[in-house]
């Protein structure tokens, strides 16, 4: 059933409003009444049937949630600790009064991002731009001009090598196996244990063919017990072969493939097959596992800084070039706005946007000096990439599947503006404070005080 509104609750005797507890200059309160919470649940009230299960969870409690995690970098389950907490974060979630009770389970957040899905989630980034709009942080001028860039969202998994992978398969397709009780002619699980260990310490010693020859016998066991599994389940019930499908789908692309491989999918997870291995030539880390995304932000500097205004993931690893014109059109989706001129580096040439309106960094054909100066400007979205991988969720995304890759970063965006707009309110309080205590009167000291008596 659709989320059911908080009825508005009459003044209790033993308990305070939360409104009359909290401090109403906190950076929290002020974001709270920036923010146009009736948008989400228009928004998202069509996605519940009416008449089917127990009323959903208020909208502005899950949206309240995910902003105060994405904003400070909290899992699901230390974001639901600091509600319990903070009046604050209890009265930004729309709260009248503070509850010493979870009013979700943990699991909740998540069954709600893939409810509401990565495309209806981009009203939060869109929301959170009006937002800075309203507290004067930035201006639709700001949005006109903009920089794009591509970075890799990694995905959290362990560094993948041959012996571990095979171990892993060895591991799962064994698991399945007790579970179903499939009766194996071995297990392969204590030799393979032993083998990935000795692989481990062959490698550390230089002694890399004798680590490829173990590395080969592994792959041989693990064949071995994928078709003595195929052989025992097939006269199996159907729920057996169907437990048993994904997992040596997997695993048999897993024996398929070998380093040397070009040009084809690898399995570099066998619980994430959507990772992929990218080189961005950084010289500390080569290869990045994970997926490719595209970040739109402000080229022209708004005072509450530099904001991310379009964000989305690019599974298949494209070419930079094929995803400039998507990109370009989300970014006017998510403004309102149509961009007037966009900013690149020299990976999007061969770009498929429109010409007239990309500068690729370098061009100096139809260059002006105001577009000199904002290509100069263009290496700025560097450093947002990495406040959000340091300071967001977009340096390790927690996430499963594909449509996880798309939400983390939509809502990664989300919390860096957020961050932005609290530090904006921040400043502006401050600056609001020292005009008062210069227009203040000084105090007469005691001793001009006596003298005037």
């Amino acid at each position: 059933m659709p989320p059911v509104s908080p009825p508005s609750e009459q003044p209790e005797l033993f308990r305070s409003a939360l409104v009359n507890l909290v401090d109403h200059r906190h950076p929290l309160v002020r974001l709270a009444g920036l923010i146009d919470w009736g948008r989400f649940a228009t928004a998202f009230g069509p996605l519940y049937r009416e008449g089917v299960g127990r009323p959903g969870l208020p909208t502005r409690l899950m949206v309240g949630l995910h902003l105060i995690k994405h904003m400070d970098g909290l899992s699901d389950d230390a974001v639901c600790a600091r509600f319990l907490d903070s009046p604050y974060v209890q009265l930004f979630c729309g709260e009248t009064h503070f509850q010493h009770a979870l009013p979700l389970d943990r699991s909740s957040m998540s069954r709600w991002r893939k409810r509401i899905g990565a495309e209806r989630l981009e009203l939060l980034l869109a929301e959170t731009l009006a937002a800075a709009e309203r507290a004067g942080a930035a201006e639709p001028k700001h949005f006109e001009r903009v920089t794009i860039d591509t970075t890799v969202q990694p995905k959290a998994v362990t560094h993948p090598t041959d012996s571990k992978l095979i171990h892993r398969g060895v591991e799962i397709l064994g698991r399945l196996a007790r579970r179903h009780g499939v009766a194996l002619r071995q297990s392969y699980t204590r030799v393979s244990t032993h083998a990935r260990r000795e692989v481990a310490r062959l490698i550390h010693r230089g002694r890399h063919r004798e680590a490829e020859r173990k590395v080969s016998r592994m792959r041989t066991w693990l064949g071995r017990l994928t078709r003595d599994i195929a052989r025992k389940i097939a006269g199996a019930a159907e729920a057996v072969r169907s437990a048993f499908a994904l997992p040596l789908e997997r695993i048999g692309q897993l024996l398929r493939q070998r380093r040397d491989d070009r040009g084809r999918e690898k399995i570099y997870a066998l619980h994430a097959p959507e990772v992929e291995c990218i080189g961005k030539g950084k010289a500390r880390t080569r290869f990045e596992f994970g997926c490719k995304v595209s970040l739109a932000t402000t080229n022209r500097p708004a005072p509450g800084g530099q904001f991310v205004i379009g964000a989305r993931s690019l599974p298949g690893n494209p070419f930079d070039g094929h995803t400039l014109a998507a990109q370009i059109a989300q970014t006017e989706r998510i403004t309102g706005i149509p961009v007037e001129r966009a900013y690149v580096d020299r990976g999007y040439r061969g770009h498929d946007a429109d010409k007239q309106r990309v500068f690729v960094s370098g061009q100096k054909c139809g260059v002006t000096p105001t577009i000199r100066r904002e290509i100069r400007r263009r290496a700025g979205i560097k450093p947002v990439i990495g406040h959000m991988k340091e300071d967001g969720h977009l340096g390790r995304n927690f996430l499963a599947g594909a449509s996880g890759d798309a939400i983390n970063l939509v809502l990664a965006a989300a919390g860096h503006n957020l961050r932005l707009l609290r530090a904006w309110l921040i400043r502006l309080l401050a600056f609001l404070l020292s005009l008062l205590a210069i227009s203040a009167p000084e105090p007469t000291p005691p001793s001009a005080q006596l003298a005037a008596r």
